[in-house]
């Protein structure tokens, strides 16, 4: 939220990574639309430059207490979005729709219970979201949370999201059971995310001794930076004691997901703010080198 957007979703599609945007990033329905719009316009540009961009996804609160969802869910549909991924909400109504024209439905979980659930609606696969996600979060450990999910089975696909920072990371949930990894918080600092760069330059500066573990901000388990809550007048310790969604700023103007910065765990690992570009370059290049490693590694075990 307030980070991806077109442009950075482009940047990662053209170097062979998936990327994605929240529908609820943008202010107005048609602000999404003219985002799909771009979106359309972007991938055209780069199939016909002889590229073969991976697919793009968008992000949808199928809850009911979002007032857009309907709509988004129907500009969705018209602009026929390869993948979609939903989360905070039971999304049967929106799997039927999003199979009739042909995409990949992923669905965020945080526990086994909620992947039973959404493997019940007929999604195609999970998004586990474990401990250490930066926003809103799950509390479980990666490896117990991909050993509970991945014993309901091999016939969907497991997306692992969590505090991956690096083509290592990704390498490790592959060997844990995951089919790809989402990575979330390294990309809020890259010069194309819409994150203003006092959240970028507080990335660099935090670790993950920094990240506050919390939902008392909006009433759903998140991860927040520590100086920012800090600098938005919030007492932490009145944080860890009061009901969830109950906490407000004590300055009007610091608005929760604006003034107030999130990030998950992977923080103390992140040193720089490339170009989206660069830094997808660089997680292939860190994935082989690891994955070599691993090889050399496991060949030295055999050989004693």
């Amino acid at each position: 939220f307030l980070v991806s957007n077109p442009a950075l979703t482009l940047a990662c599609c053209a170097e062979g990574v998936m990327g994605s945007f929240p529908a609820h990033g943008t202010r107005s329905r048609e602000e999404f639309q003219a985002w799909l719009d771009e979106m359309q316009e972007g991938m055209k540009r780069l199939e016909d430059s002889g590229k073969k961009p991976a697919p793009w996804a968008v992000n949808l609160v199928v809850h009911a207490s979002n007032p857009r969802y309907p709509g988004d869910l129907e500009l969705v549909e018209k602009y026929k979005v390869p993948v979609v991924l939903t989360s905070k909400g039971a999304p049967g109504d929106a799997i039927k729709r999003i199979h009739g024209w042909g995409a990949v439905a992923l669905h965020d979980i945080a526990n086994r219970r909620h992947a039973e659930k959404a493997l019940e609606a007929g999604v195609d696969g999970v998004i586990a979201v474990a401990g250490g996600a930066g926003g809103h979060t799950g509390t479980i450990n990666p490896f117990a949370l991909m050993n509970e999910v991945r014993q309901l089975g091999d016939h969907f696909a497991v997306v692992l999201a969590g505090g991956q920072t690096t083509g290592r990371d990704v390498l490790a949930a592959e060997a844990m059971g995951a089919d790809l990894a989402y990575i979330g918080t390294r990309f809020i600092a890259t010069r194309e995310a819409m994150a203003v760069e006092a959240h970028k330059d507080m990335i660099l500066k935090t670790r993950a001794t920094d990240v506050f573990l919390t939902a008392s901000i909006d009433g759903a388990p998140a991860n927040w930076l520590t100086p920012s809550l800090l600098a938005a007048g919030i007492d932490l310790d009145v944080l860890r004691t009061t009901l969830p969604g109950k906490i407000v700023a004590a300055s009007e103007n610091k608005k929760r997901w604006k003034d107030i910065y999130t990030a998950g765990h992977g923080v103390g690992n992140i040193e720089d703010i490339p170009a989206a570009a660069e830094l997808c370059r660089r997680l292939v290049q860190q994935y082989r080198e690891a994955k070599s490693e691993l090889a050399r590694t496991l060949a030295k075990s055999v050989a004693a």
